[in-house]
Formats: C-alpha cells, structure tokens, sequence
C-alpha cells in the first residue's frame, strides 16, 4: 500500500499501524466504505465494495481499538461476531502489545440483540448492548444473565453523547464505528465524531443504501489528513468538525 497524503511513501504492514495511530484520549472514529456515487453495499452487504487492502485497513482499525461499535441492523446484516484471541485481529492486536480481545457494543434502541447468538455467546471482552429506558427490561435483563453488558442510556432514544461517557467509564476511549448509516447520521447530528475513515471502492454501483440518506442538520466539515492507495482503492482519513 502506498501513501499518497501528507507524505508519498510505501507502507509495509507496520506502517499501516502507524498511519492509522491515535494519540491517547477519547476518539471517535467512523469507519466506512462506499462507492464514488456514494453506496455503501451491494446486495445489501459492505463486502461487495471490499478489496484485500479494505480488509488490511479494516483490521487495523479494530487493532487500535478500545472497542467496536456498530449499529444492530449493521451486526445482523454482517454476521458480526465477537473478537477472538486467535483471530486475525486478535494477533494483530496482541503484536501492538494490548488485549488480544475487545468488545463489539452493539447500538439498539429496543435490545434486540439475541442472547444465544455468537456475538453474545462466544464473546471472550462481553458484548456489550447500548440501548434506551424504552426497551423491554424483561429483554434487559435475558441479555444480562447471558453475559453481556447493557448500557441504558437515554429515555425514548439512545443517547450516544451518553453512551460514549459510559464507554469512557470503563476505559473505553478509542471508538471505531462501523456502521451503519443510521448511527453515522445520528452521530454527526450529536457532533460527537472525531474523525472519518472512508475507503472509497473503484466502482459504481447505484440504488443502494447510501452513506447518508436524510440531511444532516448542518453540513458536516471534513478536513482531509491522509490518502492511501492500493489496487484503485482510496483509504481517506478526515478530521471531523
């Protein structure tokens, strides 16, 4: 993979790491991928857009990560699972020196996560379930007693101000989002991102889900901080606000 922005330069895996480091502190990073015309699936999944390279960068992201969060729709539509110390993610996690494992928190207003699922069932870091008052307690406390952490934050809706605090509590601070475009809307709209990481895939693809399909309610500026590529593949990195 080579860099195009700040500096031209060929990244070898290590590199890679570092290209995409956080300086410690909280931050919320939105990781995507989506086409020039602005679709983010094909055939209703992200791997359609995917390159070797997306992967690369992919897994890097959850190697820095405190924790994933992803939006349940996004989990379902995926087959996310938790991630395993024998992983991909996990050695790679473990070469920078951290846990090999860290928690998926899944965003669902209405806890609908399924307690006997893998992600809640096979996670070594415990799922993680953020989700509102308005839930089902009874659904609440099922998730509970499988293993999994739940989050109540916010009334009729989830509060994700609240819900990056709570994380943060627990030492939490490096967020990588990865969908969906819902979570990214309302996450804009809250002002709480930091940063985007958006691959942009050499294809056009037309009448799918799109990175945003409503409009925010003020533009959200973006400045540019990084451009790497590999095989027509774009990997962007934006500061946001």
């Amino acid at each position: 993979m080579r860099r195009l922005l700040p500096e031209p330069a060929e990244l070898d895996d290590a590199g890679l790491l570092e290209a995409y480091r956080c300086p410690p502190g909280r931050r919320l990073r939105m990781d995507f991928i989506a086409s020039p015309d602005g679709a983010i699936t094909v055939g209703g999944v992200s791997g359609g857009l995917g390159s070797p390279g997306d992967r690369r960068v992919f897994r890097v992201l959850r190697a820095l990560a405190d924790v994933v969060l992803v939006g349940h729709g996004t989990a379902a539509a995926e087959g996310y699972r938790p991630v395993l110390p024998d992983s991909e993610v996990g050695r790679l996690r473990r070469s920078t020196g951290v846990s090999a494992t860290a928690p998926i928190a899944v965003v669902s207003r209405r806890a609908s996560l399924d307690p006997a699922g893998r992600l809640v069932a096979d996670a070594v870091s415990p799922t993680i379930v953020v989700t509102c008052a308005v839930a089902d307690p009874a659904r609440r406390a099922v998730l509970a007693d499988a293993g999994a952490e739940v989050l109540v934050c916010g009334d009729d809706d989830v509060d994700l101000p609240a819900a990056l605090d709570a994380l943060a509590d627990r030492g939490l601070e490096q967020v990588t989002c990865e969908g969906g475009p819902q979570l990214l809307r309302s996450a804009l709209a809250a002002g709480v991102v930091d940063e985007l990481d958006l691959s942009v895939s050499p294809a056009l693809v037309g009448g799918e889900a799109r990175l945003l399909d409503t409009a925010l309610p003020h533009p959200a500026r973006l400045t540019l901080r990084q451009v790497l590529e590999e095989d027509g593949m774009l990997f962007t990195r934006y500061d946001v606000g």
